[in-house]
């Protein structure tokens, strides 16, 4: 009998182990059977490194890529070289790491059926880009190495985000000894993976600080004289302002007043609103994690902390996370996360639906409204109404020197203050000079395309 009972025992410690180990079993697959029926390199889904099935589209339909056969791009070799940093190339050199991300939804995988759509077809993902905007945009940025962007800062939707150097997919450059600089950079997005010296549209964010901590900030003034002294070093300025107030110092992109509001408002205070307005964090959507910028004012020198505060020292910011910067200012202080695969269809079924992700609330809704309002007064003073026609535009430029003999990077961040157009844009310009020069006929083309395709 006590033989009988102990193999009774071992029997059941067996069937408990075994029941363990099942529903572990059943617990991975549930959770993970998808990674695995889509795993990178799968036959029925990828082809090479990039997606190998199914359909992508702009925001209305227009083809960008079809993969139900061989890679089909669109008929517009325009359209094809503006978006291949997001769809891909044929050899892999450019991945499309958004749709990859979404390889389960393509391919139409169940976790009771498993793959019902793949071999070359698969679904259809509708982006939110709009391939008018892209177009423009590649127009627009003419033979420039850097990126432009515009997104909808109510809902998150990238309706354009164009990158260059970049090339046709169907008709590939050949890369030599004798143009080594024309294609510098060109399978890198520089829209999510470039960090660049931001120059004066980092004001903003010095301004956003000093209005968060100081009370009266509005109601002080500031002489500039063409240079102004820390410990010895001077921070100098192109022009003698005079005396200026905090909005004319802003407008006038005054070195010396904004050395001044960096001593006011003290390089650790700095410090902790860079990090809280999330400027220099990195960014998560669709797959995609962009490059981290870097502050380093907190630590520095008083005098190199001013320069900080100005967009300069070592200051690095990331297009893509300082557009989701702006766009926060845009909305009143609490922005959204961008994001670029609006939904994935398989036949018939949607199998993804994007959603806006908000963000926590970064500054207050007065600093916001204060800050909308100075850089629409740039826009007005000096920049010009006439380049952004039927759009209350509101904006700073920037020129980001970069030294080692190299014109400055140009750079532009901003917004329209407008309910039909809720759009917050970035342009950085490397190697071009001077930000309103350069990147406001840029941005004025493309604004002026999105208006027309909304």
């Amino acid at each position: 009998m006590n033989r009988i009972a102990g193999r009774a025992g071992i029997t059941m410690l067996i069937a408990v182990v075994l029941l363990i180990g099942f529903a572990f079993f059943l617990g991975e697959y549930f959770m993970q059977a998808d990674e695995w029926a889509v795993f990178p390199g799968s036959p029925h889904v990828y082809n090479g490194s990039n997606i190998g099935c199914g359909v992508t589209t702009d925001r209305d339909g227009v083809l960008l890529l079809d993969l139900s056969g061989d890679r089909t791009y669109s008929a517009d070799a325009l359209l094809r070289k503006a978006t291949v940093h997001w769809v891909g190339d044929r050899r892999g050199s450019v991945s499309a790491p958004a749709l990859s991300h979404y390889a389960a939804e393509f391919a139409g995988y169940n976790v009771l059926s498993g793959l019902y759509s793949y071999g070359g077809t698969g679904g259809t993902a509708k982006l939110t880009l709009s391939a008018k905007v892209q177009a423009a945009a590649q127009e627009a940025m003419k033979k420039y190495r850097g990126t432009v962007a515009v997104y909808n800062y109510k809902t998150g939707e990238l309706l354009c985000a164009v990158t260059t150097p970049n090339y046709d997919p169907d008709n590939p450059p050949q890369i030599d000894e004798s143009n080594p600089g024309e294609y510098e950079g060109l399978y890198v997005n520089r829209f999510t993976q470039s960090l660049y010296i931001p120059g004066s549209i980092f004001k903003i964010v010095t301004l956003a600080a000093a209005l968060e901590k100081l009370p009266d900030a509005e109601q002080m003034s500031f002489r500039c004289e063409g240079s102004y002294t820390i410990g010895g070093d001077a921070i100098t300025c192109e022009s003698v302002h005079g005396k200026q107030s905090l909005k004319e110092a802003f407008c006038n992109s005054c070195n010396c007043a904004f050395a001044q509001l960096v001593e006011m408002l003290g390089k650790e205070n700095l410090q902790r609103y860079v990090e809280q307005f999330g400027v220099i964090e990195q960014v998560r959507f669709d797959g995609i994690t962009t490059a981290a910028g870097k502050f380093e004012g907190g630590t520095a020198s008083n005098y190199h902390a001013a320069w900080s505060g100005i967009g300069q020292y070592t200051d690095q910011i990331n297009p893509c996370g300082f557009l989701r910067f702006v766009g926060a200012v845009a909305a009143g202080g609490k922005g959204v996360d961008p994001y670029l695969v609006d939904s994935i269809t398989v036949d018939g079924i949607k199998t993804y639906d994007a959603k806006t992700v908000k963000g926590d609330r970064i500054l207050s809704e007065s600093t916001a409204q204060i800050l909308g309002s100075y850089m629409r007064n740039n826009v007005q003073t000096k920049y010009g109404d006439k380049n952004f026609p039927g759009l209350h535009v509101c904006a700073k430029t920037g020129t980001g020197e970069v030294g080692g003999g190299k014109k400055p990077n140009a750079m532009l961040a901003g917004f329209v203050e407008d309910e039909q157009y809720p759009y917050a844009f970035v342009v950085a310009v490397e190697d071009g000079g001077y930000g309103a020069k350069v990147c406001i006929p840029i941005i004025s083309r493309v604004l002026a395309a999105c208006k027309e395709s909304v």
